[in-house]
């Protein structure tokens, strides 16, 4: 299988004041076509930098990064952004959606970007990847009607109708009950393995964890910890596991 994603020897260095603070002290490591990667550390662990590196939001001090066989390094800004949009798909802790805008509307919109792509395909490509996250039926929905679950899908799906080549999740169960996380971690698995579609997912939670295929564990700019999970953890189980409350 060939790397998506491949850093060597990445650094990142901040100047506060009269300081230097390094972020990352020289991080390297790959991941493969269909992998499922998730990045753990603690506050001050570097995994915020890294992740902006990954998304191509920051560029590092020294070192190099390829993304689907391109130095990401050597890009300038409106190269940065268009690769950014047609490569990866990001989905956040926060969803960011538009509040007065449907959920297709919301899913449309990293096509807009693109030229070429008129408003009957992006309606169909947008229809199709709210069928992937199995919220097709609330096509017409905006945010405040729907559930913070069904909002994170509609994010999942706004990130995979570029059909990118790596899914960048930052802290994306971060504001969802054990339920719901467990529900959003079943269809990123799904995603996975039934689609091939690689994931890098930024977490701070171990249960979240182990539903991935490997996790690197960052600390004090360092890459602490690179494991491949040989007993993967199914979110489909775990969620059916989890004790009926009043709650739902």
């Amino acid at each position: 299988m060939s790397d998506i994603l491949k850093i060597h020897d990445l650094r990142r260095e901040f100047k506060v004041g009269s300081q230097i603070v390094k972020a990352l002290k020289g991080v390297s490591f790959s991941v493969e076509s269909g992998e499922f990667l998730t990045i753990m550390g603690s506050s001050g662990s570097g995994k915020s930098t890294m992740l902006n590196i990954l998304g191509c939001l920051d560029k590092a001090t020294s070192g190099d990064y390829f993304l689907d066989g391109v130095n990401v390094r050597s890009l300038d800004k409106d190269a940065l952004a268009q690769l950014r949009n047609r490569k990866i798909g990001f989905v956040f802790q926060a969803y960011n959606l538009l509040p007065r805008t449907s959920a297709l509307e919301n899913v449309e919109l990293p096509l807009m970007y693109q030229s070429g792509v008129g408003h009957r395909e992006r309606r169909e490509r947008a229809m199709h990847a709210l069928e992937l996250v199995k919220l097709a039926d609330r096509f017409d929905h905006t945010p405040n009607q729907l559930s913070g679950g069904q909002q994170q899908r509609v994010a999942i799906a706004r990130a995979l109708v570029n059909e990118p080549v790596m899914i960048l999740a930052d802290e994306a169960t971060g504001n969802l009950d054990t339920r719901t996380s467990y529900e959003i971690m079943s269809l990123m698995q799904e995603l996975n393995q039934e689609k091939g579609k690689t994931i890098v997912f930024v977490t701070h939670e171990p249960d979240i964890a182990s539903f991935s295929s490997r996790t690197v564990m960052l600390r004090d700019g360092l890459l602490q910890r690179d494991t491949r999970n040989t007993d993967i953890k199914s979110a489909k189980e775990a969620l059916a596991a989890l004790p009926v409350t009043d709650d739902y």
